[in-house]
């Protein structure tokens, strides 16, 4: 289908508005009028401006506050219509009256809406009437619909919008029943699912498909069986997007409706991925000090790059001799079919990394998460690029799930992208408190009913947020170890690919944290041999979080002895334990216990408060 958006939706003037627009690949856009009357091109050259770049201009908008007034603005109407002449405009928006004047009679508002199609089609253009959720007495679409059906005239129709129809909880399926040709327009926006007042909700917490809580997929079926054949159109307004980068949130707009027409059936799924194939570092001494306490050792190098495979169990960490300080570099998936995924992931605008190789080198295709990390996608044959030396046995059994840092601005961004382009599921939307703020935390996962990613973000000039991704084990009988290892749940291949999203520090002095989970068969013999042999690398945690941990469970007091967190829901148990940090990362041992499926989120802001107390 033909792809709009409105020009409200990103930031900039004008020409730098159709500009991003175009390079993102839309086939229209829609004329938002404040950004014409701010503009120093006249319509027609905006007009050529638009042409020139590919775009054709399928909407002007808005026209508020015309029917059901006592004196129907007939001049102003006019003036618009010639300005559309010389824009190429044929439709015009029309929002349902909020005005304190508009009288509450659906005759009259009739009447003055058939008054301005009969002057419209003077002029070539045609009138989309949309009713607005906060309307003063239109707010629903079958009420604008029923006004249109008796208005009774070919130049006027109704425009359907996502929002205006889905935060009031109205049933789309009264959509099928309007004829298509009626339908002159579709606006697509999604929402979180917010408790306020619509308006403000309207104004500044739109977003793209796929990043909020609103069943579009299930809008935009109602409104194609209806037989609308125009374009998918967006119009978001977000005070985020407002202020970032153009061409990134252009980009962001166009990956949502390629996704949104693939969950429609119109395109091909993505290759979702099993598992973690490897998590890449920055290489140094002391990280090397830590991968051997926890039982890691170099099992093979690279034949033309400084990088080495360090492994346990299942659980392969590439360390690159290139960086400065640790930090996360790449993350490699396996894939089921890492050609289609690659293919798939360049359909949604995210293409593969040029990338030197030797011709005896494994063809790994690599993409750019939104903060910069390589995506790889894997089968079995990179493993061939390093020189054998055998594997390590050991109790971490393989990675449960990684975080990656995202800035609270690119929140919905990544959500959308490992979404889109990773098939990744979202689940329930937290917030956790930090020393500095507030988490939000969205679980994804490849599977229903598995705990995923949950990120977070915060408000302008708070901590960063950081995404991870994670495999649990095999769900077993409460008080008996995850499965792990290849084939089981918790093996490469069988696995659940999770997402969390954890708070990082971004500002004067600080960077944003990065952890690697790894899952282990038995985490209390761990932490006992941790902490006899490397205390110092072990997170204190305090006494008063035990204090509280042993007021509403029956734990073990050893727990407290060896600084070992807690947690439980309806289905398991979840112990776990963290690492100082180097760099930018930092190491979380983790042991699942019967069918547990979160990450030990109640813990989260005391694992903060520590880190930033005490610069671990």
């Amino acid at each position: 289908m033909r792809t709009s958006i409105a020009t409200v939706s990103v930031s900039g003037t004008l020409p730098e508005k159709l500009a991003a627009i175009a390079a993102a690949g839309f086939d229209g856009v829609e004329i938002f009028e404040n950004d014409l009357l701010a503009c120093p091109l006249s319509p027609e050259e905006v007009r050529l401006r638009a042409a020139d770049l590919g775009l054709s201009i399928d909407l002007y908008q808005p026209f508020r506050d015309f029917e059901a007034m006592p004196v129907p603005d007939l001049r102003r109407a006019a003036h618009k219509f010639q300005v559309m002449e010389r824009l190429g405009a044929d439709t015009l928006l029309v929002c349902s009256n909020v005005s304190p004047a508009a009288i509450d009679d659906d005759e009259l508002a009739a009447a003055q809406l058939r008054s301005l199609a009969e002057l419209a089609a003077e002029h070539g253009v045609r009138i989309a009437y949309e009713a607005l959720a906060w309307g003063r007495h239109v707010d629903d679409y079958l009420h604008a619909w029923r006004i249109v059906r008796m208005a009774d005239h070919p130049n006027l129709g109704t425009c359907l919008d996502s929002f205006h129809i889905l935060s009031r909880g109205s049933d789309p399926i009264g959509i099928e029943a309007i004829p298509g040709e009626k339908i002159f327009f579709l606006q697509l926006a999604d929402a979180p699912l917010l408790a306020m007042d619509v308006l403000q909700w309207s104004r500044h917490y739109r977003c793209f498909p796929g990043q909020g809580g609103f069943d579009l997929t299930g809008l935009v079926g109602n409104v194609l069986n209806a037989g609308y054949t125009g374009p998918l159109s967006l119009e978001v307004f977000n005070d985020h997007f407002r202020q970032a980068d153009a061409a990134r949130t252009a980009r962001d707009g166009m990956r949502s409706l390629i996704a949104l027409q693939q969950a429609l059936g119109r395109t091909a799924h993505p290759a979702v991925p099993t598992g973690y194939a490897f998590a890449e570092i920055a290489d140094t001494d002391a990280l090397r000090g830590v991968l051997t306490a926890l039982g890691f050792a170099p099992t093979g190098a690279h034949p033309s790059k400084p990088v080495q495979l360090w492994q346990q169990g299942d659980a392969r960490l590439l360390l690159n001799a290139t960086g400065d300080d640790p930090a996360l570099i790449s993350l490699g998936l396996d894939s089921p079919d890492p050609a289609r995924a690659a293919e798939h992931a360049g359909s949604l605008l995210s293409p593969v990394l040029p990338r030197e190789r030797a011709p005896e080198e494994a063809p790994l295709d690599a993409i750019a998460a939104p903060d910069g990390t390589e995506i790889f996608f894997c089968g079995t044959e990179w493993r061939g690029d390093f020189a054998p030396g055998g594997t390590v046995a050991g109790p971490i059994t393989h990675i449960d799930h990684v975080a990656l840092t995202q800035p609270w601005h690119h929140f919905d961004e990544a959500a959308l992208f490992y979404r889109s382009v990773l098939g990744l599921r979202p689940q329930e939307s937290l917030e956790l408190p930090d020393p500095y703020g507030l988490l939000r935390s969205m679980a994804m996962s490849t599977a229903p009913g598995a705990s995923t990613v949950p990120g977070t973000s915060t408000a302008p000039g708070m901590p960063a947020a950081s995404t991870a991704l994670g495999t649990p084990g095999v769900p077993t009988a409460p008080g008996t170890p995850a499965a792990s290892g290849p084939g089981a749940a918790g093996g490469s291949g069988g696995r659940v690919l999770r997402l969390v999203l954890n708070l990082a520090r971004v500002g004067a002095g600080d960077v944003p944290w990065q952890h690697i989970a790894l899952a282990c068969d038995d985490l209390l013999a761990t932490a006992r041999r941790l902490r006899a042999e490397h205390p110092e690398l072990l997170l204190p945690i305090p006494g008063n979080y035990y204090d509280d941990l042993e007021a509403r469970h029956d734990v073990d007091p050893c727990l407290r002895e060896l600084g070992v967190l807690y947690d439980r829901d309806a289905d398991g148990e979840f112990l776990h334990l963290y690492t100082v940090t180097l760099g930018r990362v930092f190491f979380e041992i983790v042991q699942r216990i019967g069918g547990y499926r979160g990450y030990g989120a109640v813990n989260a802001p005391i694992r903060l408060a520590v880190q930033h107390a005490d610069g671990h």
